[in-house]
């Protein structure tokens, strides 16, 4: 789990940074690795969450059936 929060919380300051340089400069290639970083960070989520679902359901499922 610390893994996990430090992760989105460097995706966070990724998010931030890149926006205020945005803002700063009005370059779009900011923009355009803030959606990277935002579908990196979607792709990472839905991961974690099917192997949270693979280890809380599907392997102490196993278990009970031996």
């Amino acid at each position: 789990m610390l893994i996990l929060r430090l992760t989105l919380f460097l995706i966070a300051l990724l998010l931030v940074l890149s926006g205020g340089m945005y803002l700063f400069t009005r370059n779009r290639r900011y923009l355009r690795f803030a959606w990277q970083t935002v579908r990196f960070a979607i792709f990472l989520i839905v991961l974690f969450g099917l192997l949270f679902v693979l280890e809380r359901y599907v392997l102490v499922a196993w278990r009970v059936f031996l």
